[in-house]
């Protein structure tokens, strides 16, 4: 244990605006937001085989639940309803009126799919515990559209308003109920799992409806990344002590690299001569469309360092190897192309900002809504060029955007963070809570025990929801031994609910 804890689109114009907001300003420092979500959009540098999804194996049913639009609100709009997405695995349950636990994994700001897809905890554990597997798709993503269409549900404030983690963990509590009542599972304990966002959603959903989760595992789950309870500069700085870690020499290249990109751009027709450096699709229209490509990169590679690829050592390796004589652009460059694993005609640097991208437009409004995570940095407190998280800069843009002004209080308000220790020493019980330190996002998570049941679980060289990924072979002991930990601790999770339950019934 001690060594553990070492260890569809948007309408046009709102396309514009964003394109406009938050990605071609030449005067523009602050750097998008770093993705949430559990595993990154590069999939060339994840093994190439996946668990089938749920259109592929007989094992996985899709299911959709009539939810209502609104769970807060008695308004005649409130009762407006929708088609939520759950997919559920009953090969290894226990049957009805058993007892048999229910295993159940959030969804979070993509496609259910991709969830089925990654989240190999849920059916590499349910042999053991006859458990029931269901997957639940967050509202507003994947096939879980209100207003009938992804246009129109995006169409403006009023119908992105009901866009929220409190609605959504509400939708999960009624399809929890549903299941329950529908397969004679009233006394099934429920044990929720997610990643990332989903990991956030897990820890608030134990602690809002305990009377529905025996128990919570959230596995990189940054609920202290808001309203300045986590400092801002933590999250590069992980990844600059990743990058140095893995090459002094390799830090040092890309430390230096944005005065040179500047440097470069300065001169006449200075933007085509790095457009051709890095072989981008289209014409450059500033410095940082370039610089922020490769924010997103190097932070993508750190977030996402997971055996047995480890692509921030593929990335490394390819900027310190980079022919001699090389300059350090074409290092730069060089990192950039092993990081794809594949020869590409040309490079997007829009690729990280796309309109067309669910996750991207959904999480755009999330993040200028209720979620909003003051990431930035200073002028040398890590690799990266200054970009200080501003505020004021960031709530101008949300409301040119949706006009909407960011609540930045508001989850710590609703959910809490504050005095965490304190609080939830007493308060709450059965939630794990896991990171690999190598993640940038570990910086703010929870880190150290709170009480004998809500736990932490650090692994030293871990990534980004690694824990929650299908076991493999070539899986390090160390990550062997974390999920084993965790699945002892959900066993006795199970041993004292079902001793409760035969001393009610005495």
């Amino acid at each position: 244990m001690d060594s553990l804890n070492r260890i569809s689109l948007f309408p046009l114009v709102f396309i514009l605006l964003m394109l406009f907001s938050f990605s071609v300003s030449s005067t523009q420092t602050q750097f998008n937001i770093p993705r949430l979500r559990a595993r990154g959009r590069t999939i060339k540098i994840q093994p190439k085989t996946k668990p089938a999804t749920a259109s592929q194996s007989n094992d996985f049913k899709t299911f959709f639940f009539t939810q209502s639009l609104d769970h807060f609100n008695y308004r005649p709009e409130s009762y407006t309803t929708f088609q939520q997405r759950y997919v559920i695995n009953f090969k290894h349950w226990g049957g009805p009126n058993t007892s048999a636990p229910i295993f159940v994994c959030f969804g979070e700001e993509q496609s259910i799919d991709n969830d089925v897809e990654i989240n190999g905890f849920l059916p590499d554990n349910a042999p053991r515990f006859k458990a029931l597997l269901v997957y639940i798709e967050h509202r507003y993503y994947g096939k879980s559209i209100p207003f009938g269409s992804r246009k129109e549900a995006m169409n403006n404030a009023s119908t992105l308003g009901y866009f929220n983690s409190a609605q959504a963990i509400a939708d999960y509590a009624a399809v929890i109920l549903h299941i329950k009542k529908i397969y004679s599972a009233q006394k099934s304990p429920v044990i929720v799992v997610g990643g990332s966002y989903g990991g956030m959603l897990a820890a608030w959903f134990r602690l809002k409806y305990p009377h529905l989760a025996l128990g919570a595992l959230a596995s990189s789950a940054p609920i202290l990344y808001f309203d300045g309870i986590a400092p801002q500069v933590g999250y590069y700085t992980v990844v600059t002590e990743d990058f140095k870690e893995t090459s002094e020499s390799c830090y040092e290249t890309i430390r230096k690299s944005w005065a040179v990109i500047d440097e470069v751009a300065s001169r006449p027709n200075g933007l085509s001569l790095l457009g051709k450096k890095f072989r981008t699709c289209d014409p450059l229209k500033s410095s940082f469309e370039l610089k922020d490509y490769l924010d997103s990169i190097y932070t993508g590679a750190a977030q996402y360092n997971e055996p047995p690829i480890y692509p921030l050592s593929v990335l490394c390796g390819a900027i310190d190897g980079a022919p001699k004589g090389t300059d350090i652009l074409g290092k730069i460059f060089a990192g950039v192309a092993a990081y794809y694993m594949e020869t590409k005609s040309c490079y997007d640097m829009n690729e990280y900002n796309d309109p067309t991208d669910e996750t991207y437009v959904g999480w755009r409004w999330q993040s200028c809504s209720e979620l909003v995570m003051p990431i930035g940095h200073g002028q040398n407190d890590t690799m990266f060029p200054l970009a200080p998280f501003d505020l004021n800069k960031f709530t101008k843009n949300c409301q040119s955007l949706f006009g909407v002004q960011p609540q930045p209080h508001w989850i710590t308000t609703y959910y809490g963070g504050r005095d965490i220790n304190l609080i939830l020493h007493r308060f709450a019980s059965n939630i794990i809570f896991s990171n690999g330190l190598r993640d940038p996002y570990s910086s703010g998570g929870v880190l150290h025990n709170i009480s004998d049941s809500v736990v932490a679980f650090n692994t030293v060289n871990g990534s980004h929801c690694l824990d929650i990924f299908p076991a493999k072979q070539s899986d390090p002991e160390w990550l062997v031994m974390q999920r084993k930990v965790e699945i002892s601790v959900i066993e006795g999770w199970l041993s004292n609910y079902y001793n409760d339950l035969l001393e009610l019934k005495d």
